[in-house]
């Protein structure tokens, strides 16, 4: 088996399998309490960043700063 020949893992709408290491982090997810989280928030927040690929700026309404108490 290879690796185009593996069906689990994340994709494109277009059906393009997407690597996260390459993944650009902005700066906001490094600010933000769920920042290096696994499971469920660390998909959605590929999966964000992801989408915005390539925009000037970096919008996220699940971002929660790790530094407000």
């Amino acid at each position: 088996m290879n690796e185009n020949d593996d069906i689990s893992g994340i994709y494109n709408d277009d059906g393009t399998k997407i690597n996260p290491a390459l993944i650009s982090k902005p700066s906001l997810c490094v600010t933000c309490k769920k920042d290096d989280l696994r499971g469920k928030e660390e998909m959605l927040c590929l999966l964000t960043r992801n989408d915005q690929a390539g925009e000037k700026r970096f919008k996220c309404s699940a971002y929660e700063s790790k530094y407000v108490k």
